[in-house]
Formats: structure tokens, C-alpha cells, sequence
């Protein structure tokens, strides 16, 4: 189990990134959770488990799609904590809508926050990071397969996969390890509120890879940050799916296609 000197997190104050910078704290771990707002909620959790861990943790107001405003809230977390030894950029949104309903503007504010906002935190955070650190982004397995009416959250997902493997080839030379994290569905908050007006197509193609439950989820991708992993992919459906994607191209695009078109005649049959 390893304990840092100092984590920053962001998308700290909720989901994914609000399990991971808990897990964190309870190990002793001081944390800084970067988020564009906190609730009471969630400050009562991680006080909570910064008193099991004995440590302490601190919040910075962050807006990821701004460079200025990034740099200016991980400065502040480092005069306090010292430069971090693991660096999570956990921040997301999604927006499941078939690519004919989708605004311009939809699309563009998608990769602003999931692929620019990655960009804008690895270039703040890691000219302060010494050998030995990690920095880790969170993509999803939308970033390796992709799904019906994820035109903009998949495209940003696959940028933020190709940002990691970059940022890996230029940075493990000089002792600095990077992961990229790519989970299948989980039920945070943000999948809760995208299932009440998500692409029914969408959802049922969902199931492919599994749902995992939060705490699940979590655990797996700490456990896989632990072992020094480059890709971490939670739960086995996740994993089977990766895997079928990379190494059978042909016979998952093959499956793929023929449940989109039994899901399309299935609604489209609905009154």
C-alpha cells in the first residue's frame, strides 16, 4: 500500500474522483481536491476519512476548460502540500445524444472539459512533479471502443487515451509514470443523470461492458495505481470488452452493428 506525500485530485468533490481522494485520505495521504464547487456532503466525507488516516486534505476552486485558473489552483495546493507525488485528473462530463441531435456547441464544450481539460492539468502539474511521481487520467472505455450516440464524449475519451500514450513516451524516460484509466459504466451521479435522457440505443449497448458499483470501481483503480499499472481498466466485462476490441476488430465491430440494428427496430417500433 503506498502512501504519498501529497495527492491532487481533480473532480475531487464527487463520483470517481470523490472515492479515490477518500481512499487516499484514510491511507494518511494528504490530498488536495481540485473542483469547480464542494458540497457540505461532500466535505463531511472526506473529513471523515482524512480523521481515519489522521491527515489532512484541502479544496481549491478549479475550471479545468480555463489553463490560467488550473495552473493558479494547483500552485495554491502545492504551496501548502509540497509538489505532489500522484497527480488524478478525474474531472468529466458526458452527453449521450445521437450525433444528428447534437449542437456544434455540445460537442465542443464535451472536449473542452474531457481532452483540453486533461491537457490543461498535465501541462500545470507536471513541470512540478519529480521522478518517482504519477500522473494519472481518467478516459473511460469510450476512449477504446466508443458507443452508439457518443459522438462527443467518445471522441474526447479516445483524445484523452492518445494524450496519456504521448505523455508516457515523453515522460517515463525522465522517471515521471503515467497511467490512463479507462472504467466501464459506474453508477456515479454524473451516469445516474445521463440515464434519464440518455439514447435508449445507447443503453442497451451499455450493458456490453458492464456497470460496476462506485466503491467497486474505486478500489480496483487504487489497487491498479498501486501496482504501478500504464492502463487500468476496472471489473472483467470491462476488460473482455478492451480486450475484444483491440485483438478482434472485425467480429466486435461485427456485433456491434447487428445490436445497434436490433436495438434501432426495437424503438423504432415503439409508439
Amino acid at each position: 500500500m503506498t502512501i504519498y506525500n501529497h495527492v491532487i485530485i481533480t473532480g475531487g468533490g464527487s463520483g470517481l474522483g470523490l472515492g479515490i481522494a477518500s481512499r487516499y485520505l484514510q491511507r494518511g495521504c494528504r490530498v488536495s481536491v481540485l473542483d469547480i464547487t464542494l458540497s457540505n456532503e461532500s466535505r463531511g466525507q472526506l473529513d471523515v476519512s482524512a480523521g481515519v488516516g489522521q491527515t489532512s486534505w484541502q479544496f481549491h476552486v478549479s475550471d479545468l476548460t480555463d489553463y490560467g485558473r488550473t495552473q493558479t489552483s494547483i500552485m495554491a495546493a502545492i504551496d501548502t502540500y509540497g509538489a505532489p507525488d500522484l497527480a488524478i485528473n478525474s474531472a468529466g462530463v458526458v452527453i449521450n445524444k445521437a450525433f444528428s441531435d447534437m449542437q456544434p456547441s455540445e460537442f465542443r464544450r464535451v472536449v473542452d472539459i474531457n481532452l483540453n481539460g486533461s491537457c490543461h492539468f498535465a501541462k500545470a502539474v507536471l513541470p512540478t512533479m519529480k521522478p518517482g511521481s504519477r500522473l494519472a487520467l481518467v478516459a473511460s472505455i469510450a476512449g477504446l471502443t466508443s458507443n452508439y450516440a457518443y459522438a462527443a464524449y467518445g471522441a474526447s475519451k479516445f483524445g484523452v487515451v492518445g494524450l496519456a500514450t504521448t505523455l508516457r513516451y515523453e515522460y517515463e524516460p525522465q522517471g515521471i509514470h503515467i497511467s490512463c484509466i479507462c472504467p466501464p459504466e459506474v453508477t456515479t451521479p454524473m451516469v445516474e443523470k445521463e440515464r434519464t435522457d440518455a439514447n435508449p440505443v445507447s443503453l442497451e449497448l451499455k450493458a456490453l461492458a458492464g456497470s460496476l458499483e462506485p466503491d467497486s470501481a474505486c478500489d480496483q483503480i487504487v489497487t491498479g495505481l498501486d501496482a504501478g499499472r500504464w492502463q487500468i481498466i476496472p471489473g472483467f466485462s470491462g476488460k473482455l470488452t478492451a480486450f475484444a476490441a483491440r485483438y478482434l476488430p472485425g467480429p466486435f465491430n461485427a456485433i456491434m452493428l447487428k445490436l445497434i440494428a436490433r436495438a434501432l427496430r426495437k424503438h423504432s417500433s415503439r409508439p
